[in-house]
C-alpha cells in the first residue's frame, strides 16, 4: 500500500515556552513538510484552554501558505455550530482566493471547548445535532453559488467569488458524520485519535453511501493518530510516559496543565488508571523508524485508507520535527536530501 502522510498540528504549548514559540513552531514544521512531500497541513480549533495556542484555524492558514508551495492547507477542523455558515464559507473563500487548489475546510460538529465557552462564541447555538447538517447545506451552497431559501436563492453570496472551491470534509469520532459525509459528497477524516473504536466500519459505511457532489467525484478518506518517532530506544519510551499521563490528564479537565516527561516520569499510575490506559493505546503509536512503519501500515490497512494525518507531541521543538523527517523518509521519498538531515 502507497500511503500518504499528512500533519495535524495541535498548536501545543510546552511548559516555559509561550503562544508565539508554538505558533512559530508551527510555521517552521509546515514550510518543512511542505518540502517533505506531505499531502495536507492540517490546523485544530480550540478554545479556553491555555495549553493550545490557535483558536482561529483559518488566520494561522493564512499565514501558512506564505511559506509554503505544495501542501494543502486545512481545517482539522473549524468547530461549525461556533460560527456562521456565511462566515466561514467568506473565510475559506477568501484562502482559496490566495491559495486555488490548495484549501481544505475540514469540518467538525464538537464545540472543541466546553459548552459554556461554545455558547459564548456562538449565543444562537441550540446544540440541535439538525442545525448543524442545516449549516452544511449553507455551506455547501454558498461555495457553489447554488441558490437556496437560506441564501434568499442566491442574493446573499459569499465573497469573493472564485472558480474553484475549497474540499469540504467531515470529520468524525463517532462515527455517524460518516453518513453526513456520504450524503453530502464529502472528505471524511476519522479521529483514531480521539476514540480508537468503529474507525474502520465509519469508513466502509462512507464509502458504501457516498454521493457524488460539485467538489468530489468518488470518497476519499484518512485515518488521524497522534505519533512519534525517534531512532532513540529511550526518546520513543518517554514520548509514550507523556502521552499516556496526557490521556488521563485530559479526562481529568487538567486542560491548563503543563510538564514535562522529567515532571511526570515517577507518577505511579492507579489500577483504574491502567485500565483506562489500556483503552487509550490504541490512540497513539511510537516507535523507531524499524518499529513504527509496520505499525502504520497495519492502521491503514485495518481503516482502509491509504492516508494518515498525523498529530505529535514532543518534549522538545527538535524532537518533533526529527519525528516528522524520520516518517517522510519511511513511507514519502527516501531519496530527498531533506531525510539526510
Amino acid at each position: 500500500m502507497n500511503i500518504k502522510l499528512s500533519v495535524l498540528d495541535q498548536t501545543p504549548i510546552r511548559k516555559n515556552e509561550t503562544a508565539a514559540d508554538s505558533l512559530a513552531e508551527s510555521l517552521e514544521l509546515a514550510a518543512l513538510t511542505d518540502k517533505l512531500g506531505y499531502t495536507r497541513y492540517w490546523l485544530s480549533e480550540h478554545h479556553n484552554t491555555l495549553t493550545l495556542a490557535n483558536a482561529a484555524p483559518e488566520i494561522l492558514l493564512a499565514r501558512l501558505g506564505a511559506v509554503t508551495q505544495n501542501i494543502r492547507l486545512g481545517s482539522g477542523g473549524i468547530m461549525l455550530p461556533n460560527h456562521s455558515s456565511l462566515k466561514m464559507a467568506e473565510n475559506f473563500r477568501l484562502l482559496e482566493a490566495l491559495y486555488p487548489n490548495r484549501i481544505d475546510m475540514g469540518i467538525g460538529r464538537a464545540p472543541g471547548t466546553d459548552r459554556a465557552t461554545a455558547q459564548l462564541l456562538n449565543p444562537s447555538n441550540t446544540f440541535n445535532p439538525q442545525e448543524y447538517v442545516q449549516q452544511l447545506k449553507e455551506l455547501q451552497a454558498f461555495f457553489s453559488n447554488d441558490p437556496i431559501s437560506e441564501n434568499m436563492f442566491g442574493k446573499i453570496r459569499a465573497i469573493p467569488n472564485v472558480e474553484t472551491q475549497p474540499v469540504m470534509w467531515a470529520l468524525t469520532s463517532s462515527g455517524e458524520s460518516a453518513y453526513i459525509a456520504a450524503h453530502f459528497g464529502m472528505g471524511l477524516s476519522y479521529a483514531q485519535f480521539i476514540n480508537p473504536i468503529g474507525g474502520a466500519q465509519a469508513i466502509r459505511e462512507y464509502e458504501a453511501r457516498f454521493m457524488p457532489s460539485q467538489q468530489l467525484a468518488a470518497p476519499i478518506s484518512n485515518v488521524g493518530i497522534f505519533a512519534f518517532c525517534s531512532e532513540s530506544e529511550q526518546k520513543v519510551q518517554e514520548a509514550v510516559a507523556l502521552m499516556q499521563y496526557r490521556f488521563l490528564s485530559f479526562e481529568k479537565g487538567e486542560f491548563d496543565k503543563f510538564y514535562s516527561y522529567n515532571d511526570i516520569k515517577d507518577y505511579e499510575y492507579t489500577e483504574g488508571e491502567k485500565q483506562r490506559l489500556l483503552f487509550h493505546q490504541n490512540r497513539f503509536i511510537a516507535g523507531t523508524p524499524q518499529t513504527i512503519k509496520p505499525q502504520l501500515e497495519q492502521l491503514a490497512r485495518q481503516m482502509g485508507t491509504n492516508e494518515i494525518v498525523i498529530a505529535t507531541f514532543a518534549d522538545s521543538r527538535e524532537d518533533r520535527l526529527t519525528s516528522y523527517e524520520l516518517l517522510a523518509k519511511i513511507f514519502i521519498n527516501p531519496a530527498n536530501p531533506l531525510n539526510e538531515l
